[in-house]
């Protein structure tokens, strides 16, 4: 079966790890037509608007995109791209996996569970205004509509993949209300899946726990800025956010990224480290049902840190991002 998927590169290191990416893609023989599209600081400067409407219109058309990191400005400038493209496509589902590699130095090498973050709402859609000058005032809105979808999404996820608990995290001992409908649409759904254990952390105490024993979890649903912590904390865990692949899903389409930064200050230099975006890239190919190239790309990236020495310099090798992409399509052959 032929896919056309949407292609943004991104700012930064983006090009290089896509590039190398799609190189990787294309060796296992799935037949992909790329769609090449600009979204960010590029896009604001040709375009005028930092999501253009051939970006967005092409991601609904193809329903399926893989995306580069993007550079946000801090504490001014335009806003959050990624927010807005998740805006824009109700991509209310945000999926990262987090599962040590071998190889890699972390704290906990048998490390296998999964963030579900609600995407839409909560404090990190940014709505926030200024209500006097020194004073600024940031909503946090939670809906039962979010709450409950976000749910039903996690449990979904936990049977289909066959995982045994789902976590809620919340801070509902505080914010009675908002996160209190956050929690109660939790095990409202929680019903509907007698087959998976339901139960809930207050997050402050849910990351001290991940820290000191994070086998106890599986998938972990949360609201937005909670689940946009825990997974780069979790990421921390088995070796940084280099190594942490993500997806956006969303009944419009679904859009699989690394989830790390930009990195402007390595761009062009041919070393960044491709892992989480080609991870992301094998759940893109599953999402896309094409699970026998998704296994052979998993099989031979994992082969790649338990079998040998290449690695990049963010883990202490010399391999270039298209050595590593060379190593792993030598694993497919």
């Amino acid at each position: 079966m032929k896919h056309t998927i949407t292609l943004i590169p991104g700012d930064g290191i983006g090009p290089e790890i896509v590039a190398a990416t799609v190189r990787v893609i294309e060796a296992t023989g799935v037949d992909i037509e790329w769609e090449t599209q600009i979204i960010g600081a590029y896009a604001l400067e040709k375009f005028g608007t930092t999501i253009p409407d051939a970006t967005i219109e092409s991601i609904r058309r193809n329903k399926v995109a893989l995306k580069g990191p993007l550079t946000t400005p801090i504490g001014k400038g335009f806003t959050s791209v990624n927010v807005g493209l998740r805006k824009a496509l109700d991509l209310y589902a945000n999926v990262r996996p987090v599962k040590a590699l071998p190889n890699v130095p972390c704290r906990y090498p048998e490390l296998d569970l999964v963030i579900v973050r609600e995407n839409t709402e909560s404090l990190y859609a940014g709505l926030e205004h200024i209500v006097v000058p020194g004073v600024v005032e940031s909503l946090k809105i939670i809906t039962e509509k979010a709450s409950t979808r976000i749910a039903r999404y996690a449990f979904e996820y936990a049977v289909k993949m066959g995982r045994k608990k789902v976590t809620a995290m919340h801070k509902a001992n505080i914010m009675k209300l908002s996160d209190g409908l956050f929690l109660e649409c939790f095990y409202k759904m929680a019903k509907n899946f007698p087959q998976i254990e339901a139960d809930d952390k207050i997050i402050d105490n849910a990351c001290m726990q991940l820290v000191m024993r994070p086998e106890q979890f599986d998938v972990m649903v949360m609201e937005n800025l909670y689940g946009d912590i825990v997974s780069d904390l979790c990421a921390g865990l088995i070796g940084g956010l280099g190594l942490a692949p993500g997806a956006n899903i969303g009944e419009q389409g679904a859009v699989f990224e690394a989830v790390h930064g930009s990195a402007p200050d390595i761009a062009g230099q041919g070393i960044a480290n491709p892992t989480a975006i080609m991870m992301s890239a094998i759940l893109m190919l599953r999402h896309l049902d094409e699970m026998e190239a998704a296994d052979r790309m998993e099989t031979a990236l994992m082969s790649v840190f338990s079998d040998t020495d290449v690695r990049t310099r963010d883990l202490g090798g010399t391999a270039s991002t298209a050595d590593f992409a060379s190593a792993i399509i030598e694993k497919l052959s």
